[in-house]
């Protein structure tokens, strides 16, 4: 199963709410495309400064290491880690992206696929749609804003029972206990 991370875009000035076809998901983990095609993969995916970053870094160091002397096996050789760097780091560099471009993280989710994943996330969004819509009652004071991630897991996971006064954690047995 794979855990995808919902971004949210920033609203448009005719949208009171946000409209869920635009909601993009992040797949963790490595991508296979980003580190065969890597400048592809960026343009692709419209990651203009992440691509003139890795157009820089990789002038940078082919220069430095032909001035170093470095045989064609290490420049190459560093070209393939820079890849693989980039195929491991491609989700973290595409919601710096989004964030940049004041997109919204709502939430954690996981999935067989994209499609099982955004399933899950929209049926738990939707029983959450009447109290995010509701306005806030005078009675009631306003709620610390929370993540959907901290609300869906609060809510499925609750609180601790208190630690007993004999400090065992867990299934071990009472000190002292016969064994």
């Amino acid at each position: 199963m794979s855990v995808y991370t919902v971004h949210e875009p920033p609203p448009r000035a005719a949208d009171a709410l946000a409209d869920p076809e635009r909601f993009v998901f992040v797949r963790d983990g490595f991508y296979v495309w980003a580190f065969l095609l890597t400048p592809l993969w960026m343009l692709w995916r419209r990651l203009w400064l992440v691509f003139a970053g890795y157009v820089v870094l990789s002038a940078v160091l082919d220069s430095a290491l032909r001035l170093a002397g470095a045989s064609a096996a290490a420049i190459t050789l560093t070209g393939v880690l820079i890849s693989l760097l980039i195929g491991l780091e491609a989700a973290t560099l595409q919601r710096l992206t989004l964030r940049r471009r004041g997109w919204r993280n709502v939430g954690v989710v996981s999935g067989d696929d994209v499609e099982d994943a955004e399933r899950r996330f929209f049926d738990a969004w939707l029983r959450q749609a009447p109290a995010r819509n509701a306005p806030p009652s005078a009675t009631t004071p306003p709620a610390a804003p929370a993540s959907t991630y901290a609300a869906t897991f609060a809510s499925a996971f609750p609180p601790a029972p208190a630690a007993d006064a004999t400090g065992v954690i867990g299934l071990f047995p009472e000190p002292g206990a016969q064994r």
